[in-house]
């Protein structure tokens, strides 16, 4: 049963809206019944500041974590995010979207929505971390850290400042690059990144666009590497990373030519249903948002002096390393931290494009794992919360 608050304050929206008015922030998340537990948090003191901002705010898109949401996180989770006004409030402000995003103009090509989380302690991206948002059907869906699907329950809810959309799960922040490969289960290119001394700078780049192998490509082309120096192992990996661009799936063109940290030149290929080829790779798992850009994974272990283009209409890519022969033992592995989380694998089984839809992500419906932990919620800002 609603309380006599949520009723007088349910009764005052929509009378504003009768009148012509639309109602304040606190009104419109008072209008809702799934949004009581968001408005116990954002009454906390140490919220003061970015409730006020908030609503005094105009033209934005308020992600509202549901009743729902809040209980799947768990109380001791909750406990810990609330003790953090630091690390809470980054969270928050990485469900506030610039501009009012309406659901009826998110379709299902991808878009890439700025937020205002720009706090340089969780992203290292111009003008702030992003979030997916893509639609099937009649459900709408955005995307987040380790590719975390949050579905709209409840559309355009509008307010003074924009427009706020209920969500059954919270949105994941972003993590580093080095967690992101572990949790993707790409050992073989954090290993690769470890020896070659070049993890630390993946991690801490500004605006990067990396296209990673999977450990099976490496496992591939392990004669190659295995009378490989370091020197050549880098100048392999630097191949795979773009600095200066994150370059988002649907914001690729065809033809499109990056220029990689090792100087040479990558180039884009469209197939005609979407799939996208880099060199000879294909990208079989698009949009994975990291702290500071974006990763691809892609089918082979792209080749600095080879720059062969795939046919686009194949189904996979083609290896860049000619007599290269697979080993049993999968390179650059041993040592490699194990993965304490996973990828969401609902999306990953939609996430090559092409592969189903024009979204990069598909339709996945929302991934329910029962009490979602601070590591999983978090990202990499876990560690923050106990600092």
């Amino acid at each position: 049963m609603l309380s006599k608050v949520s009723i007088l304050a349910f009764a005052s929206a929509v009378l504003a809206q009768t009148n012509g008015t639309a109602p304040t922030l606190a009104q419109a998340l008072n209008s809702s019944s799934q949004l009581t537990s968001l408005s116990g948090v954002l009454a906390l003191p140490g919220l003061a500041q970015l409730v006020q901002g908030l609503s005094s705010a105009q033209n934005v898109t308020i992600l509202a974590p549901s009743n729902e949401a809040f209980a799947s996180v768990g109380n001791e989770t909750l406990g810990a995010l609330t003790a953090n006004e630091g690390l809470l409030i980054a969270l928050l402000q990485y469900h506030v979207l610039n501009g009012t995003v309406l659901s009826s103009a998110i379709t299902n090509q991808s878009q890439f929505v700025p937020t205002l989380l720009t706090n340089e302690l969780f992203t290292n991206t111009t003008g702030g971390q992003v979030v997916e948002a893509v639609a099937s059907g009649d459900n709408v869906t955005f995307f987040s850290g380790l590719l975390a699907n949050s579905s709209v329950t409840q559309a355009d809810v509008n307010f003074t400042g924009g427009v706020i959309h209920v969500i059954d799960r919270f949105l994941v922040l972003p993590e580093v690059v080095s967690d992101t490969l572990t949790t993707a289960n790409l050992t073989g290119l954090r290993g690769a990144l470890n020896k070659t001394d070049l993890l630390e700078a993946v991690d801490t780049t500004s605006d990067v666009t990396i296209f990673a192998p999977s450990t099976e490509a490496f496992q591939n082309i392990g004669s190659v590497l295995a009378n490989a120096s370091t020197e050549d192992i880098a100048n392999i990996l630097t191949y795979h990373v773009v600095n200066g661009t994150v370059g988002y799936s649907s914001g690729i063109e065809n033809g499109t030519v990056l220029t990689t940290l090792n100087g040479a030149n990558l180039t884009i290929t469209i197939g005609d249903e979407g799939s996208i080829f880099v060199n000879s790779a294909r990208v079989t798992i698009a949009d994975i948002l990291v702290a500071n850009g974006v990763v691809h994974v892609i089918d082979e272990v792209l080749n600095p002096g080879n720059a062969t283009i795939a046919d686009p209409s194949g189904d996979e890519g083609e290896g860049a390393f000619p007599g290269a022969t697979p080993v049993s033992e999968l390179p650059f592995t041993s040592g490699q931290p194990t993965p304490t989380t996973s990828i969401n694998q609902e999306a990953t089984s939609a996430a090559a494009p092409g592969a189903s839809s024009s979204s990069t992500a598909g339709a996945a419906a929302a991934m329910k794992t029962g009490s979602v932990g601070m590591g999983a919620l978090l990202g990499a800002a876990a560690v923050y919360a106990f600092n």
